[in-house]
């Protein structure tokens, strides 16, 4: 190791708390509160003085009155020193904006729910009820109170009502809501509905751009006051006053003023006696025709939607692994060295290629004792990082991720694959793909090759694949496809030859993924073919099934197709030059585990090294544009949502032909 790479394994005790920075800024004492005094930058917005001082919204306005109708470039402001600021009311992030009480489906003119008590979401791959309402702090039952089919599932493209929540970032005391974009709407209506600018739902929203600002998408919005009632920019409405000259009528007025005869006529009751000269009356104008705003000024500001920005370039790029390292428990540590020397062989094909990387490698401490990992992010070396990998359990991955949001880092999960951080972190990707977004994809990719064969499922064993089943059966029935499901019994043999068919492929799918079930059907098939050679049976199954080694030939018999989020062709000339460089450098031979550990630090070093060096540090905008030719995993990053994580959708379909050949296909897009 040592005459290859020379590199920095770090171990840290505990270090004192650092005193918190003064901030530049002058001083001021007001009513026996101390104060920054501010002057408002070019472009900037409350959301985004908030987050440089890290106080909220709501306490400058309180120290600003008038402040959340606009700010002037040269405006001075004063903001609340942290540790001085009024305490608000405690909220815990669940409490609804509005009593449960309240909150009923209610529907507007134009279909959609009352966003001040309710909001629409859009079901993407990979979504279920529950992480759902993990992402919007609300709860399952109230999801299903709203929703009341989603008890029996989700789909992709499905609607779902949100009751409205109050969102408290830990970190920086903001409030958000949520908004579903309506017809018509743009960035600049949508700032103006909520008197932002629009670089502040930007900010609040990483992944927004001219793609994924669509009808329907949701978004979510920096929140002054948590029990503000808004209306959209388009409807907004503020009182003019107009003295009526001779010769005018409420028609004339009304057309001037683009307003309804009946809303003057509601506004003023004097005109009960009739409209006459030097009247004064109230006209409720449309915010959007007094602030007449040019088309290039409205153009422009909708124009940050298609705004890249340019790469983060930096002389030499520096990556942190943090690992548990030391932790022996169930052998942890074996598997977690091969990965980091995995690591290692794509830090030296980087090298290869050109790249000029540092890599820091830091052991961070085993269970859910997190003191090492807190007192190493307080390190000049950990502060200085373009990219951090690592943690392995919720608590470890949770400081991390406030780590990686404070610091605006990108941060790497590479093998949790439930981790809850993904859902407010824009920062955070995920290489261990969710186990719903495997069914989406896996029933996609049945429907594509299968649609026109002849589907049976075979119930028995453990029966332990019933998601993916009823997620398939389910696509299957929305696309009018038949299938059969039959018992795995004594009288398999003669009840499934009447379901088969001679011409054209019989797909059998048996609805458990354990190897004495899988072995007592392969033997059943077998029978049944060898009695009828003109049948032409194929068997689809699961991840597992590329374990069992003792059934290789017989998949390659019957054709088999298995989608599994990694699989490594042990023919392929990749993966023979990988394992003779590990062992030849490292001496001894790649664990025997599936996935294999050194193989996914490779890949998972392969791709991010790649990334970093290609687009620099803020790579997140061309992460689909990444290639590189891994062994074990498929890569393919998907936004959560706007404002959420990054999380691998890799899948590949394995085909064990009949002539004694794998191959596998990328399903991932």
């Amino acid at each position: 190791m040592s005459k290859i790479y020379s590199f920095l394994f770090l171990f840290f005790l505990l270090l004192s708390n650092i005193e918190a920075q003064t901030l530049p800024y002058e001083t001021v004492t007001v009513e026996g509160k101390s104060f920054y005094k501010y002057r408002v930058q070019s472009g900037e917005g409350l959301y985004a003085i908030s987050r440089t001082f890290s106080v909220s919204v709501a306490d400058i306005i309180r120290s600003n009155p008038g402040s959340n109708q606009g700010l002037q470039n040269g405006q001075e402001l004063l903001i609340p020193i942290a540790g001085n600021v009024t305490t608000t009311e405690n909220v815990s992030s669940s409490s609804p904006l509005v009593p449960l009480s309240a909150v009923t489906p209610t529907t507007n003119q134009g279909g959609l729910v009352d966003q001040n008590i309710n909001f629409n979401h859009t079901v993407v791959s990979g979504e279920t009820v529950y992480s759902i309402s993990k992402m919007y702090n609300t709860s399952v039952d109230d999801i299903y109170r709203l929703n009341p089919s989603s008890k029996e599932g989700i789909g992709v493209g499905e609607v779902l009502i949100i009751p409205q929540r109050r969102v408290i970032s830990k970190v920086k005391e903001e409030n958000y809501r949520y908004h579903t974009i309506l017809p018509k709407e743009t960035l600049y209506s949508v700032s103006k509905t909520y008197s932002l600018k629009p670089e502040d739902i930007m900010e609040a929203n990483p992944g927004l751009s001219i793609e994924t600002f669509q009808i329907g998408k949701t978004i979510r919005v920096p929140f002054f006051e948590s029990y503000q009632v808004i209306t959209p920019y388009e409807t907004q409405t503020t009182e003019i006053t107009h003295k009526v000259s001779r010769g005018e009528t409420l028609y004339s007025i009304s057309r001037r003023y683009n307003v309804d005869v009946n809303a003057i006529v509601n506004e003023n009751p004097m005109l009960a006696g009739g409209l006459k000269p030097n009247m004064e009356l109230i006209i409720p104008v449309k915010r959007s025709s007094l602030e007449a705003t040019t088309e290039r000024v409205e153009n422009d500001f909708n124009s940050i939607l298609n705004q890249r920005t340019s790469p983060e370039r930096v002389g030499v790029n520096k990556i942190g692994l943090l690992l548990p390292l030391l932790d022996e428990s169930g052998g942890a540590h074996l598997r977690l060295q091969e990965y980091y020397e995995g690591f290692l062989l794509a830090v030296e094909e980087m090298k290869n290629r050109g790249a000029n990387l540092e890599l820091y490698v830091f052991e961070i401490g085993k269970g859910n004792d997190t003191k090492k990992l807190e007192s190493l992010l307080q390190t000049l070396e950990m502060q200085s990082l373009n990219l951090i990998i690592g943690g392995v359990n919720d608590a470890q991955i949770r400081i991390l991720s406030d780590f990686s949001k404070e610091r605006n880092m990108k941060y790497v999960v590479p093998f949790s694959q439930s981790n809850g951080e993904i859902l407010n972190n824009g920062n955070i990707f995920q290489v261990n793909p969710l186990p719903k977004s495997q069914l989406d994809k896996a029933s996609a990719s049945f429907i594509n090759n299968f649609r026109n064969s002849n589907i049976i499922f075979v119930s028995g064993g453990q029966n332990d694949k019933m998601d993916f089943l009823s997620q398939l059966q389910n696509t299957l029935r929305s696309y009018n496809i038949n299938y059969e499901t039959i018992s795995n019994t004594s009288t398999l043999d003669s009840t499934l030859l009447s379901l088969l068919k001679s011409t054209g492929e019989n797909i059998i799918i048996p609805t458990s993924g354990d190897m004495n079930t899988l072995s007592r059907l392969i033997d059943e098939l077998k029978e049944v073919q060898e009695t009828n050679p003109e049948l032409q049976i194929r068997l689809f199954g699961y991840p597992e099934w590329q374990t069992y080694n003792s059934l290789i030939n017989d998949y390659h018999h019957f054709g088999t197709y298995i989608y599994s989020p990694f699989y490594v062709n042990e023919n392929s000339n990749e993966v023979r030059a990988f394992k003779t460089k590990f062992q030849k450098l490292y001496d001894r031979d790649l664990l025997d585990t599936n996935p294999g550990y050194g193989m996914w630090g490779y890949d998972t070093g392969l791709f991010f090294l790649t990334a970093l060096h290609q687009y620099g540090a803020n790579f997140e905008q061309n992460v689909d544009r990444v290639k590189v030719s891994s062994l074990q995993f498929p890569f393919n990053f998907e936004r959560l949502s706007n404002w959420g994580g990054f999380f691998n959708t890799g899948l590949y379909l394995i085909n064990y032909d009949t002539n004694g050949r794998v191959t596998k296909m990328d399903i991932s897009r």
